[in-house]
C-alpha cells in the first residue's frame, strides 16, 4: 500500500487532535495521504479532494467518524475493491468498531498484511418507471420504502424472482442486508443476522396484521416491491442517506451487488462482543 485515503466526519475538534499525528505517522512510513474536502476544511492547510476521487486513488480507505460516515464511504468506492478501516469518532459506532487507541496497531497489521477482513454484501437497488431504469444505487445496510404523509398506512406488493409473495399493509417496508439487520430493521422487530450469511431480511414497519412478520430469504433472489396505486407519495431511501421519490406505478428491484464491502476488523474481537458492548445484547 502506498496511498492512504482519509474520509472523515467534519468534527473540527476531534480531527484537529487525531489527524496531524496520523499524517506524521503515515509520512514517517513513506505513505502518501489524501483527504476529502470536509476533512481538509476542518483541519486547514490541507488540499482536499472529492470523496469519489479519494476512493479511486487510495489503496486503503481510512474512515474517521461514525456509522453514517462509513456508509457514505462505501458508496463513494463504487466498483473499487478497496479495504476500509473504520475508526469510531461518533457515538454508537456499531460498524465503526475500531477504537481510536487501536488505530496505529491495526495500521501496522494492515501494512504487514496481517489484518482481518470482513466481507459484507451490498444491495443493488434499481428504480423502474414505465419499463425503464431511472436510478440505480448501492447500500450497505438497507433500502426502505416509506410514506411522506403523516399517519397514513400503505400497501406494498412483494415479488421474489417474479413470483408474488404477499401484500403488506404497513407504515413502510425495510429490505436489509445481514449488516443492516442490526440497524433500522432491528428497531422494527427484525432478527439479528450474522453478517456473513448469504441472506436478505424483509421487515414491515408497524404492519397492520398479526400475520406479517419479518422474512429471511437467500440473497441469490431478486426482490421487487411495488407500492399499490394510491394518492400518497412514497419515498425510497438507501442507507438513510440517498433518496428517490416514487411515482404511482414505479417499482423498486433489489439484488445482491457483484462487489462486496471489505471492512478491516479489530484483532481478536468477535461479532458477539460487539453486540454485547454496543447493543447490550443478552443483558438482563
Amino acid at each position: 500500500m502506498r496511498t492512504i485515503g482519509i474520509i472523515a466526519k467534519p468534527l473540527r475538534d476531534a480531527l484537529s487532535r487525531v489527524l496531524p499525528p496520523l499524517l506524521d505517522w503515515l509520512k514517517a512510513r513513506k505513505l502518501d495521504a489524501i483527504c476529502d474536502r470536509e476533512t481538509a476544511e476542518c483541519v486547514g492547510g490541507l488540499p482536499g479532494l472529492a470523496r469519489e476521487e479519494i476512493a479511486a486513488r487510495a489503496d486503503l480507505l481510512l474512515v474517521l467518524g461514525g456509522d453514517g460516515t462509513l456508509l457514505a464511504a462505501v458508496r463513494a468506492l463504487g466498483d473499487r475493491n478497496v479495504p476500509l478501516l473504520p475508526v469510531n469518532l461518533g457515538q454508537l459506532g456499531f460498524l465503526t468498531s475500531v477504537k481510536l487507541d487501536e488505530l496505529y496497531p491495526i495500521l501496522e497489521q494492515v501494512l504487514a498484511g496481517q489484518h482481518r477482513i470482513s466481507e459484507r454484501a451490498l444491495l443493488e437497488v434499481e428504480v423502474v418507471r414505465d419499463g425503464a431504469s431511472i436510478a440505480r444505487h448501492r447500500a450497505l445496510n438497507d433500502a426502505v420504502l416509506t410514506k411522506t404523509s403523516l399517519a397514513r398506512i400503505m400497501d406494498f406488493e412483494l415479488h421474489i424472482d417474479g413470483a408474488f409473495v404477499c401484500s403488506y399493509r404497513a407504515d413502510g417496508l425495510i429490505l436489509a442486508t445481514p449488516t443492516g439487520s442490526t440497524a433500522y430493521s432491528l428497531s422494527a422487530g427484525g432478527p439479528v443476522v450474522y453478517p456473513i450469511l448469504d441472506a436478505f431480511v424483509i421487515t414491515p414497519i408497524c404492519p397492520h396484521t398479526l400475520t406479517n412478520r419479518p422474512l429471511v430469504v437467500p440473497d441469490s433472489v431478486k426482490l421487487a416491491v411495488r407500492p399499490a396505486e394510491q394518492e400518497h407519495a412514497v419515498v425510497l431511501t438507501m442507507d438513510g442517506q440517498v433518496r428517490e421519490d416514487l411515482r404511482p406505478g414505479d417499482r423498486a428491484t433489489l439484488r445482491k451487488a457483484p462487489q462486496k464491502a471489505r471492512l478491516v476488523r479489530p484483532p481478536r474481537k468477535t461479532y458477539f462482543e460487539i453486540l454485547h458492548s454496543k447493543l447490550k445484547w443478552g443483558e438482563r
